[in-house]
């Protein structure tokens, strides 16, 4: 189970299907950080602090952070899916790959058809 942040771009369904699959997962809505403008620093440092891996769908941003700041609890990009379902399952098994998550940037692709 991780613990994770998803920010304010995350689809909310990969969201819940990925808490039937065991994780704890605090969104930018539920923490009442939605249409703030926050930058993308200070949300890895909100989730850092509270113990949590960042989610997002913005790679080139995030990736750009990893690499300048590489001190977090760890940051998932995913590229986009419309198969929810089929994107949980890869984040899912994308985690449960690692032992942990702690200053790791963790890909997650979408398969190619």
């Amino acid at each position: 189970m991780a613990r994770l942040y998803a920010d304010e771009m995350f689809p909310l369904k990969v969201s819940e299907l990925l808490r039937t699959m065991g994780h704890d997962v605090l969104t930018v809505q539920e923490a009442g950080n939605a249409n703030l403008g926050i930058p993308d620093d200070e949300v890895l440092a909100f989730a850092t602090s509270d113990n949590r891996t960042v989610i997002t769908l913005n790679r080139q941003d995030f990736i750009k952070l990893h690499r300048s700041s590489p001190e977090h609890l760890g940051i998932i990009v995913c590229t986009n899916d419309t198969d929810r379902s089929r994107m949980a399952t890869r984040i899912n098994e994308a985690i449960n790959q690692e032992e942990s998550l702690t200053g790791k940037l963790i890909r997650v692709v979408r398969p190619t058809s």
